[in-house]
C-alpha cells in the first residue's frame, strides 16, 4: 500500500482538447483578441486550468492535446477511423495553439502528437508515474480512459459535472472493471471514435460477457460455451461473435490506450514549475487580457 507520503504526489493529467471544445460551443464568440481573431476557447480554457491549480496546488500536472484526427498510428490499421468527425474549423486551430503557449506560461508540461493520440499521451503519463508509486487522476470526460485506472488510488474526474470514479465506481458504473473498458468497447462499438465493434451487441451484453469470461480473448477460448451462458439471446450472441471475430479483434486494437507515446521521460517533466510571469504576460498581451484577470492568473502561487 502506498504511503500517504506518496499519495500527496498525485499526479494531475488533463486531456486538454476536451476542455478547449467545451470552452469553443459555451463561451460567447465575440471574444476577441489583440487581432481581433476570436479566442473565446482560450479564455474558457483558461478558466478551467486556473481554477484547477486554485483549487489542487500540484506537485505534479500536465496536459495532453490532441495533434490530427488523421494520422494517428490508428488510421493505419483502420482509415475510417473517426472518419466521421468534422475537422475543426480555422478559427479554433488557431486557439489551439494559443492554449498551448498559455499552458507552457503557466508552468505546465504539454504534450501533443502526430502519431498518437493525446490518449495515448495520458496513458503513457499514467503508466511512467506508476513505476514510481504516484497515483493519478485523469481529468477528462471521455469514458474511455477509465481503463487508466490501475490502482486503488487512481481517479477518472469529469471536472465539469465533478464525478469522480475510482476502480469500484467503475465497475458499478460501465459493469465492467477499468482493464475490461477496452474490450467493452471493441465488442459494443463507440460510434463517437466511428469504431463499429459488432453489430447486434450492445454495452449490457459486452458486459455480461465480460463479466462471465474476464477479456476478449477469454471469451473466443469458450466461444463454445456461449450459447449456454444464461444472457438473454445466447445462440444469436454466439453466431454473432463468430460472424465478427475479425471485426472484434480489429476493434480490440483501436480501443485499447498505448502507453508508447512518450519515450525518454521521467515523472520529474511532470512537475509543476510555477507560473512563468514573463511568458503569461507575453500571452496575455496577445489575448488583450484584462487586468484584473491577468492578476487572477498571475496570484497563483505552488505550495
Amino acid at each position: 500500500m502506498r504511503s500517504e507520503k506518496n499519495l500527496k504526489n498525485r499526479a494531475y493529467l488533463v486531456d486538454a482538447s476536451i476542455y478547449i471544445f467545451r470552452a469553443w460551443y459555451s463561451y460567447p464568440v465575440d471574444v476577441t483578441d489583440s487581432q481581433g481573431c476570436p479566442v473565446n476557447a482560450v479564455h474558457g480554457y483558461a478558466d478551467f486550468l486556473t481554477s484547477l491549480l486554485h483549487q489542487l496546488k500540484p506537485r505534479h500536472i500536465a496536459c495532453a492535446f490532441d495533434g490530427s484526427l488523421a494520422t494517428s498510428f490508428r488510421n493505419e490499421i483502420y482509415p475510417a477511423y473517426k472518419a466521421n468527425r468534422e475537422p475543426a474549423p480555422a478559427e479554433l486551430k488557431y486557439q489551439f495553439d494559443l492554449c498551448r503557449r498559455l499552458t507552457r506560461a503557466l508552468g505546465i508540461s504539454e504534450y501533443s502528437s502526430d502519431r498518437f493520440e493525446a490518449d495515448d499521451i495520458l496513458g503513457s503519463m499514467a503508466s511512467m508515474m506508476a513505476t514510481e508509486g504516484h497515483p493519478v487522476t485523469i481529468i477528462t470526460s471521455d469514458k474511455d480512459l477509465t481503463q487508466l485506472l490501475k490502482s486503488k488510488h487512481d481517479r477518472w474526474w469529469d471536472y465539469a459535472r465533478n464525478i469522480q470514479l475510482d476502480n469500484y465506481g467503475v465497475e458499478q458504473r460501465f459493469g465492467v472493471r477499468p482493464e475490461q473498458i477496452a474490450d467493452l468497447l471493441a465488442l459494443a462499438g463507440d460510434t463517437v471514435d466511428n469504431i463499429p465493434g459488432i453489430p447486434g451487441i450492445g454495452a449490457k451484453t459486452a458486459a455480461g460477457l465480460l463479466q462471465r469470461y474476464r477479456s476478449l480473448e477469454g471469451i473466443y477460448e469458450h466461444l463454445h460455451e456461449v450459447e449456454n451462458c444464461g444472457l438473454r439471446g445466447a445462440v444469436r450472441i454466439r453466431k454473432l461473435l463468430t460472424e465478427h471475430e475479425n471485426d472484434a479483434r480489429l476493434a480490440r486494437r483501436l480501443t485499447v490506450v498505448s502507453d508508447q507515446a512518450l519515450t525518454g521521460n521521467t515523472p520529474s517533466c511532470l512537475r509543476w514549475k510555477g507560473i512563468n510571469r514573463e511568458q503569461l504576460e507575453e500571452v496575455s498581451d496577445d489575448l488583450g487580457v484584462s487586468k484584473f484577470r491577468r492578476r487572477q492568473w498571475a496570484e497563483i502561487k505552488r505550495d
